[in-house]
Formats: C-alpha cells, sequence, structure tokens
C-alpha cells in the first residue's frame, strides 16, 4: 500500500513505515513527536486497487509523526566581480523535518 501526498508543497510516494524528509515551512506549535495527518492525498493504491483523486482523493488522509528538525550542511554563495573590487559571500543552511510515516487511511477505512 501506497500514496502519493502533498506535503509543504512538495509531492511525494509514501508507504507505511516510511522515514521521509521535507523542507520545514513555518508550523505552529509542532514538535518532535506530535503526530501530524495530511489530508492533501493525490492517490491511493491498496490491495483492492487504485484510487486516483481529480484532484484528491475524497477522505483519504495519511499521518505521520514528527521526529526531528535538523539543518543540512551548509551552502557557500560567493559573488565576485573582476577588476571592481566587489566580493560578497553568504552561506545557507536550510531547516527540514524528519517524520515517520504511520499509517495511510482511505474513506472506507476511517468511516468517512
Amino acid at each position: 500500500m501506497y500514496a502519493i501526498v502533498e506535503i509543504h508543497g512538495q509531492q511525494l510516494k509514501v508507504t507505511k513505515g516510511q522515514y521521509i524528509e521535507v523542507a520545514n515551512t513555518p508550523r505552529v506549535g509542532l514538535c518532535p513527536g506530535d503526530t501530524v495527518t495530511w489530508d492533501k492525498v493525490l492517490l491511493v493504491e491498496t490491495e483492492h486497487g487504485l484510487q486516483i483523486g481529480s484532484p484528491m482523493v475524497e477522505g483519504a488522509r495519511v499521518k505521520g509523526k514528527l521526529l526531528r528538525y535538523f539543518q543540512t550542511p551548509k551552502v557557500i554563495v560567493f559573488k565576485k566581480k573582476r577588476r571592481k573590487g566587489y566580493k560578497k559571500r553568504q552561506g545557507y543552511r536550510e531547516v527540514y523535518e524528519r517524520i515517520l510515516i504511520e499509517d495511510i487511511l482511505t474513506a472506507e477505512q476511517h468511516g468517512t
């Protein structure tokens, strides 16, 4: 069983028990250990067949658990214009979330 779900503007193929890493967007009140539910499910494949949404599958949800926040390695941005005396050095680290996919629910499973 797998699903294609939209998380923070990214479309990801997820399965139960999978760990995913997505770019963090500001979320109010989420701490590591909290449970998160996404209802923007585009496709669900079960043992009964394939459900394709138009654009979303009605009643389908994906439940996950936020494990931790982490930062990627620093990316150095260096700009220079020759013979002008212009140099600029910047660094950037993106914050990511590590999420464990706990369950994929269809409309029949949770009674909606």
